[in-house]
């Protein structure tokens, strides 16, 4: 499977493949021409409920991902997984994200998860 991550903000590369934005707000300031992004599938990342409690707070990490992890298994998150899951197997996926914490958010949760399975 070749999957990565990748802030949205950064300029795209040939080597990103099929870019798939993964929030569920489309990113401030961009046009759908920059962020050359090919799919847009909002129903894998947060519910809005989990991204407002949460708020990119690295102390309530562990909490956020537990949480987030159990939404992905329920519909339409778990669809939405599905159809990630079969991107990457078919071609190299950028998953793409917006938050600023390269170390806190939603990206890293699938990323882990889907190269787990």
């Amino acid at each position: 499977m070749k999957i990565q991550i990748k802030r949205v903000y950064e300029a795209p590369e040939p080597t990103d493949g099929y870019r798939i934005l993964i929030d569920r707000l489309w990113p401030r300031g961009l046009t759908k021409d920059s962020a050359a992004v090919d799919e847009w599938v909002r129903d894998a990342s947060p519910s809005t409920e989990l991204r407002r409690w949460f708020g990119h707070e690295p102390e309530r990490w562990a909490e956020f991902k537990r949480r987030y992890l159990d939404e992905l298994h329920h519909e339409p998150a778990a669809a939405a997984l599905e159809r990630l899951r079969k991107a990457a197997a078919r071609q190299r996926v950028t998953l793409l994200y917006g938050a600023k914490d390269e170390a806190h958010n939603n990206a890293v949760v699938l990323l882990e998860l889907l190269r787990e399975h």
